[in-house]
């Protein structure tokens, strides 16, 4: 079998989730009330038996890396290979900053070559789904490729993809970044595969490679590179939006065989273990549907929410439709419904926080109800 490194983009902004990435790094946010983001792509590669992993990193690295350590929870703190930070430095030309996701790559392909792997698994730190690497890998060996992309069958908004056409041998004939009038609904999961000489060649010898999406995927194409689509079929969901993440966790819920975190034998998602005690609910008829961490006390009602660990809900407060993460204190007689509430953050007493749409509550959001939150 061929040596592989994977190399784990984890140092993206998030802009788009606002509040929720204001202090972290996007692969740290709180998933499921027990997950963050990069326990998926780590447990995913844990269960591939990679065990030379690479994070990139870049924005508020800190909760990030403090929380995956040497990588003990995912069973990568072995002595041949293990998990390697790769930060921004400086050379005696001055500061190196990533300004992409081939950029960032780029920036560390000494790292790489140190690992002396043939294949290269390029991913994302900030996506939601369950796969065996291997299938992609054994695909990519099989059809003899230099490239091979993983792939899925977007249901919305295809635009929000790097979209991939493909002939009838699965070919990838023509790829588009984020166009705004999509071909097809066939969509690029950031899951890649490279041979390393090629990914040399073409960060290397190319200029302006920025993005893998925008600029070395339509390249290689240009060059006429053996590049591949491989069909991904399980629950795939990029989390870059506050109503994604919203609807991802709703999924749990609504829908748990999508993602089928209960079926802990197959392909484990592994975490972090808070060693809080168990939850206590005081009245079981005041929660329906919804899922309670671990530390959670619950006085008041909860339907169709996601509590984290650490969660306190008071006498007479009320949350619905709602994500609440860790070590939140909920107020008496307040009334959530539709929100994401981050970290830490205290609810004052009879107050009521009801919207339409789904909307961040964070500390800077409580400001505006009086000098008191400060």
């Amino acid at each position: 079998m061929a040596k592989i490194t994977a190399m784990v983009l984890v140092g993206g902004r998030g802009t788009r989730l606002n509040e929720i990435t204001k202090k972290t790094a996007k692969p740290a946010v709180s998933f499921g009330g027990k997950y963050r983001l990069i326990d998926f792509v780590l447990s995913n590669i844990s269960n591939s038996n990679i065990s030379s992993v690479g994070l990139v990193t870049q924005y508020e690295p800190h909760d990030l890396m403090k929380y995956i350590g040497r990588g003990s929870t995912w069973d990568l703190d072995v002595n041949d290979g293990g998990v390697s930070f790769l930060t921004p430095y400086t050379t005696s030309d001055g500061d190196v900053w990533q300004k992409g996701t081939a950029n960032a790559i780029y920036q560390h392909y000494r790292f790489i070559e140190q690992q002396g792997s043939d294949l290269v698994l390029i991913l994302s730190g900030d996506h939601v789904y369950k796969m065996d690497y291997n299938d992609i890998i054994s695909s990519h060996l099989e059809r003899n490729a230099e490239i091979t992309v993983a792939a899925f069958e977007t249901k919305s908004h295809p635009e929000r993809f790097g979209i991939i056409n493909v002939d009838d041998d699965c070919n990838i004939i023509d790829f588009e970044e984020k166009p705004a009038v999509p071909k097809s609904n066939y969509a690029s999961m950031g899951v890649y595969v490279f041979n390393r000489e090629v990914l040399k060649e073409l960060l290397t010898n190319y200029d302006n490679n920025l993005d893998f999406g925008g600029d070395v995927i339509p390249l290689a194409i240009r060059l006429k590179k053996r590049i591949f689509a491989f069909g991904f079929k399980g629950y795939f969901r990029d989390v870059g939006t506050v109503s994604s993440l919203y609807e991802a966790n709703m999924d749990l819920i609504d829908s748990p065989m999508l993602l089928k975190l209960h079926e802990y034998r197959k392909l484990p998602v592994y975490t972090k273990s808070s060693n809080l005690p168990p939850h206590h609910i005081v009245d079981k008829k005041s929660v329906a549907n919804s899922l309670i961490s671990d530390g959670c006390l619950v006085y008041g009602i909860c339907e169709h929410s996601i509590l984290s660990a650490g969660v306190y809900l008071k006498v007479d407060s009320e949350v619905y439709d709602s994500i609440i993460h860790e070590n939140v204190i909920v107020g008496n007689n307040s009334i959530l419904r539709n929100v994401i509430v981050i970290e830490g953050t205290i609810i004052p007493n009879n107050i009521e926080l009801i919207f339409e749409e789904v909307t961040v509550i964070d500390i800077d959001f409580l400001r505006k109800f009086g000098d008191s939150y400060e």
